[in-house]
């Protein structure tokens, strides 16, 4: 799998989560380095399982709306008779 990149401006509002996530629940204070390091690091090592995660959701709701739009086109149909 390539790597997991973020915008510039994903990664800032991601650090400032996790900032005061180590403080408001941790009590300690965290710097934008180590904020980006362990999100680096959880990008790479479990980045997967969220991303696979998401194809397992849309595959299913896609599925579901195709199914959808078959039953919605079999209701279109016009009611043929053969004539003898």
């Amino acid at each position: 799998m390539e790597k997991i990149e973020f915008s510039k401006e994903e990664k800032k509002i991601m650090i400032q989560k996790v900032k005061m996530y180590f403080h408001e629940e941790l009590n300690q204070d965290i710097g934008n380095f180590a904020a980006e390091f362990l999100i680096d690091f959880f990008a790479d090592e479990i980045g997967g399982f969220f991303y696979n995660r998401g194809l397992y959701d849309a595959e299913t709701m896609i599925s579901v709306k195709v199914s959808e739009i078959s039953d919605l086109l079999l209701e279109l149909e016009k009611p043929v008779s053969v004539r003898k």
